[in-house]
């Protein structure tokens, strides 16, 4: 036996219930909220039952500290986040954390000290559900949060920088979030897959090899508007076909590649009557892949193909760059010693997967080495009231959690 399963389990459901809907089940917490706030309290005094130092940095990065016996040495770093996306799951980010509380209560219980600290995070706006931007907590983190930044607004056209303030954090000490990359060892983090390959292989847990980088695009197309009868076909200039076309393409394309991913997850016609041909066409591109070099071929030809297809039916063709992300590959030597404490606990073949979606860790490539775990998801349902992990897949993971941090708290490299 190595965590409590029980208070894990009754800390996760306790947790959820802070924000949720009683009739969906759903889960909302944005971030600088008086609902986030009363998230934070609870998970403040989960840390302090586990017998952590506690304390909160200028963005409301949450942070449990369990010393270590050289207070010298880097600190080993775990966690996740607890805002949610709009009625959301109670597991996405939540489990991170919890599970690493209970690893550090029980190592707590036990006595257990090693070399290395280990500190426990929870991460301020992961999701960026509020703002439509996100990581705000670990982009401080790793000192890579800008003021610009800072100037994002919710649907109220509340800015970023007035939300925190009012939540009492300190906007404009941002870089007093920073840590520097001598006092963090490494980061690793427990989630859920969100995706079904764990379900697929009937394992209750995975490795992942890497997170994939997401590259953000708008494309506006203008043409003429006119009317739908008057108008015939060869005479237009209808932005709508040209949209088709690339979408088309785009849906097409992407299964060339093996870890490529594509969505367009916004599109808008204007100015949208049934008998008016439009005149502008927009729409967004979220493009995913492991390996940047293929993901940016894949832009590549996107770009050209889009450009062509506007050339020719006389459309003009604005493409928007909204963000470029990196993969965030995981550090194989935190692979290794995820193996090895997969061996302790008598796992045998853990998957590898990557993951598709982002989490905090891809923001750290810089600053240390990085690792997570995923728990399996049921039916890979997630952002949803459905979503689901077993008390027993949980356990599973806060157990390998535990002997992971166990070990790199322990080794010197």
């Amino acid at each position: 036996m190595t965590i409590n399963r029980e208070r894990l389990w009754h800390r996760i459901i306790e947790l959820g219930s802070i924000g949720q809907d009683a009739e969906s089940g759903g889960v909302t917490r944005f971030s600088f909220t008086s609902i986030e706030r009363r998230a934070k309290d609870q998970v403040t005094e989960y840390m302090q039952q586990a017998g952590l130092i506690v304390r909160e940095d200028s963005v409301g990065n949450l942070i449990g500290r369990y010393e270590g016996l050289d207070e010298h040495a880097p600190a080993v770093v775990t966690g996740s986040h607890i805002d949610t996306v709009a009625q959301g799951g109670m597991f996405d980010g939540a489990l991170g954390v919890l599970a690493a509380i209970e690893v550090l209560q029980s190592m707590h219980e036990r006595d257990q000290r090693f070399k290395h600290p280990i500190e426990v995070i929870a991460f301020s706006d992961e999701e960026g559900s509020r703002f439509g931007f996100g990581m705000i907590g670990s982009r401080a983190f790793a000192g890579t949060l800008k003021q610009a930044d800072l100037i994002y607004y919710d649907e109220q056209h509340i800015t970023i920088a007035e939300a925190m303030r009012s939540a009492g954090y300190s906007p404009e000490h941002i870089d007093q979030a920073a840590r520097a990359s001598s006092d963090i060892k490494c980061y690793v983090e427990l989630h859920i897959e969100q995706g079904k390959v764990l379900e697929s292989l009937n394992q209750p847990v995975g490795i992942v090899t890497g997170i994939a980088g997401p590259l953000w695009q708008q494309f506006t197309l203008t043409g003429q508007a006119g009317h739908a009868g008057a108008t015939p076909m060869l005479m237009r200039r209808d932005p709508m076909h040209a949209a088709t076309a690339v979408l088309d393409f785009i849906y097409n394309e992407v299964r060339q590649f093996k870890h490529g991913v594509a969505t367009v997850g916004k599109f808008r016609v204007l100015p949208g009557g049934i008998n008016i041909i439009p005149n502008e066409v927009q729409f967004t591109l979220d493009l995913r892949d492991i390996d940047e070099a293929d993901r940016n071929e894949l832009e590549q030809r996107i770009t050209e193909h889009a450009q062509r297809v506007c050339t020719e039916l006389n459309i003009d063709c604005n493409i928007e760059l909204l963000q470029r992300v990196a993969p965030a590959p995981s550090s194989p030597h935190l692979i290794g010693v995820i193996d090895t404490a997969a061996q302790q606990l008598g796992m045998k073949e853990i998957p590898r997967l990557v993951s598709g979606a982002g989490h905090d860790g891809m923001q750290f490539q810089a600053l240390c080495p990085i690792a997570m775990l995923f728990v399996r998801s049921k039916d890979g349902i997630s952002h949803n009231p459905k979503e689901w992990s077993s008390i027993e897949d949980c356990e599973a993971g806060a157990d390998l959690l535990y002997y992971t941090l166990k070990q790199l708290a322990s080794e010197s490299y």
